[in-house]
This record gives C-alpha cells, sequence and structure tokens, in this order.
C-alpha cells in the first residue's frame, strides 16, 4: 500500500512538473484575433445633428482647413483650376528650403542676378543686374515683397535656369500631393498653362509650415528693406488678425485678389485658400472675416486622452487575470462650437489572451475611431498600462490544469 501510495504521488509529481512546464500539449489557449467595439454607428450621433455653421462670400475659390485633423471646415469651388498669381512663389520657396536642408545651397550663399530677373515686371525687390545677393535676401524678397525678380534669381541660382527649376518644381509638386497644379515659371506670371487649385495650394500650405518650420518665420516678417527701398508685407492677415503668421498673397487681371492664409491660436492652427476677390480692400475684408469665423465656429473636442485606459484584454499565466489597453496618444476632433459631447465608435484589436509577462509600455493591440464630419479614421496603437509578471511555477501549474479542468472556458 505504501509503494502504491509513494507511485501515485510521483506520478502527481510527475504530472504538476509537466504541467508546469508546459510541455504537455494542449494545455493552454492559442491567442486568437480578437476584437471589441465600444460605442456604436449612433455615438456619433450628436455631430451629425448640429447644423455646419454656413459662410457666404463673394471669393470665386474657397477652403478652410483645420491643420491638425485635415477637416475642411468650409469649400467652395476648391478643385477648379485657377490662375494662382503670386500665390505659386511658395512653390517655389518650398524648392528653395529643400536645396538649403540638403545642403545643396546656404543662407549665406550669393547669386548673381541676371538679365532676365532684372527685367522682370510687377511686383519687385529692385535686384540689379549683375550684383551678388544673398539667398537669404532673396527669400524675403519673394517672401515680404513679393518680387518676380527675387524669385527668378533663385530658380536660375538653384537650378541654372529658370525652366530647369520649374521641371524639377513640377516634379516635386506632385509628389507633395498637388495633383492639380501646373507651373510655367516661378513667379506665378500669367500663362494659360499655369494653373493650381485652391485644395492643393492648402496642401503646399500645410507641407511647408510642417516640413520647414525652421524658415516659416519669414512669411511673418512685416517688412524688409533692400536697395534703400523699404517694402511692407502685404498678407491682409498680419496685424489685423491674432494668431497670423503668413503665407502669400497674389494678384493678377484674371486671376483677381487671392490669400494662401495661416493662423494659430491656443494651439490650433487653420490654413485658408481665398481667391477670386475683386479688390484689395474685399481682400482684407474677407480673409480676416473668414478666419474668424473658423475660429469661433469650430472647437477641437478631445474624444480621448493619451494613457487613458479603453479596454481590458484577459492576460494568460499572469498575476493578474487581464490588463488595462491604453490609448498611445491623445485624439482630438474638429466639430462645430455648439456640438455636444461626442463618442465615436471605436474598434479595439489584439490577440489574446495576451501571455505575460507584460511590461507597461508593450505595443498588445490597435484602436481605430471612426471620425465623424467627414474626417477620415485615426488607427493607433494601444499600450500596455501597467506591467503584468507571470505566475511561478505552481501557478502556472495550476492556471493549465484550470484551463484543461474547464474545458477553456
Amino acid at each position: 500500500m505504501k509503494k502504491l501510495i509513494a507511485l501515485v504521488v510521483v506520478l502527481v509529481l510527475a504530472v504538476v512538473t509537466a504541467v508546469g512546464a508546459g510541455i504537455v500539449p494542449g494545455l493552454q489557449p492559442v491567442p486568437e484575433p480578437m476584437t471589441q467595439t465600444i460605442g456604436s454607428a449612433s455615438a456619433a450621433s450628436p455631430a451629425a445633428e448640429v447644423a455646419a455653421p454656413t459662410l457666404e462670400t463673394p471669393a470665386k475659390q474657397l477652403i478652410v482647413v483645420d491643420a491638425a485633423t485635415g477637416t475642411v471646415l468650409i469649400d467652395k469651388a476648391s478643385t477648379d483650376r485657377m490662375p494662382t498669381a503670386s500665390m505659386s512663389k511658395v512653390m517655389t520657396l518650398y524648392m528653395v528650403f529643400e536645396a538649403i536642408e540638403r545642403g545643396q545651397i546656404k543662407l549665406a550663399d550669393k547669386f548673381t542676378v541676371s538679365e532676365k530677373a532684372w527685367r522682370m515686371e510687377g511686383s519687385k525687390m529692385f535686384i540689379q543686374v549683375g550684383t551678388q545677393v544673398s539667398v537669404e535676401d532673396l527669400i524675403r524678397g519673394v517672401a515680404i515683397q513679393s518680387g518676380n525678380d527675387a524669385t527668378v534669381a533663385l530658380a536660375e541660382g538653384i537650378a541654372g535656369s529658370e525652366e530647369s527649376f520649374i521641371e524639377a518644381m513640377n516634379k516635386r509638386a506632385k509628389e507633395i500631393g498637388l495633383a492639380n497644379s501646373n507651373f510655367m515659371n516661378s513667379s506665378g506670371w500669367p500663362d494659360p498653362n499655369h494653373y493650381s487649385t485652391a485644395a492643393d495650394l492648402a496642401v503646399l500650405a500645410y507641407r511647408i509650415i510642417n516640413d520647414f518650420p525652421q524658415h516659416y518665420h519669414y512669411f511673418s516678417e512685416r517688412e524688409f528693406t533692400y536697395n534703400n527701398i523699404k517694402q511692407q508685407n502685404r498678407d491682409p492677415l498680419l496685424g489685423r488678425l491674432p494668431g497670423a503668421d503668413g503665407l502669400k498673397t497674389g494678384h493678377t487681371e484674371e486671376a483677381g485678389y487671392g490669400l494662401i492664409g495661416s493662423a494659430i491660436r491656443d494651439g490650433r492652427r487653420v490654413i485658408m485658400v481665398i481667391n477670386g476677390l475683386e479688390s484689395w480692400d474685399q481682400r482684407v475684408e474677407e480673409s480676416v472675416k473668414v478666419m474668424e469665423w473658423a475660429f469661433l465656429n469650430f472647437d477641437w473636442k478631445t474624444i480621448i486622452a493619451k494613457d487613458q485606459e479603453v479596454t481590458k484584454a484577459p492576460v494568460w499565466l499572469g498575476m493578474s487575470p487581464d490588463v488595462p489597453l491604453v490609448a498611445e496618444k491623445d485624439v482630438k476632433i474638429v466639430l462645430p462650437s455648439t456640438a455636444g459631447d461626442v463618442t465615436p465608435p471605436m474598434t479595439v484589436s489584439y490577440d489574446g489572451p495576451i501571455a505575460a509577462p507584460i511590461v507597461k509600455g508593450d505595443k498588445v493591440g490597435s484602436l481605430k475611431i471612426e471620425m465623424p464630419a467627414g474626417q477620415p479614421p485615426v488607427e493607433m496603437a494601444l499600450l500596455a498600462g501597467a506591467d503584468v509578471p507571470a505566475l511561478g511555477f505552481f501557478g502556472k501549474a495550476g492556471a493549465r490544469l484550470s484551463h484543461i479542468l474547464t474545458g477553456g472556458r
């Protein structure tokens, strides 16, 4: 009898050892893809029930965009082809800033002014043929004074000829998202084949603000003196709209008066492209009115905060039966100011149960948020919100035996 008891004890210990070590097949679940929907389609209804604010404007083309989310706040013929006038100089400066950042040129480099650049009509920096002008002065001559002469001097200095510069500029424009633009010169001088759209120019503004923050300050400088001639920045928002910091005006007989404008308040940036206005004064009035409308009638709303717990996921062989899944970053949406609390539907995905040990901050899942108001979905990682150490030897054995006895339930 004693021998039988001893044999049973040995067998039990052997089984426990095998179970604890996990060497017996079928003693642990296979992680499977799991999804969980938080909220429902009706959760976004408060936004839908609030009518978007309207705005009347004589502009032929207009688009206003929240820079952080890409939300279009108002759109009037924003995909129609239009003459860009000097607003296309922003693309020229994009090329200049890119050449600086890749080390092709330096701000202190000097370019010799050609007769072609010197002879340019329209807005001028008043550079003189045969003189050498620094790249930085030429940038200010474009951004502040809207000098056609300075624009051509930069194009020739970088590419050898304006034609070569324009070839590269059109190629780069397509690469950064300007799908419906074509440039025939660097200055925006009238040409039937030189065109863009308000939507494209809004993309361009976003790219130059975000790609070259170290150079963006040129657009907000109020005046520049060259050759003893002081000129004021033509941007009608500067000094009239709190937070305004760029970008570029444009005017030709065919295009009318236009502006690529941007401003930032309380960390929120709005980008506007307006065109086809009838006068300088109308451009001042409409550009300020539209931007104030955008800031007053729309708000950022945080729908989930960084490190906020979204849900819990089951844990296998851990000291805790589950682990909190937390958001990787803040998520904000732009809604009319009159909208109430909005919780769009969210889908959580992970492979579970998640095996311990788990370290706080580990990427353990993903979250997809269906955004309201026509905004694109947001996807982000879900992180472990806490450490979950693995069970000890006997804890693992107990968990595995329980898995067998309950059939994995």
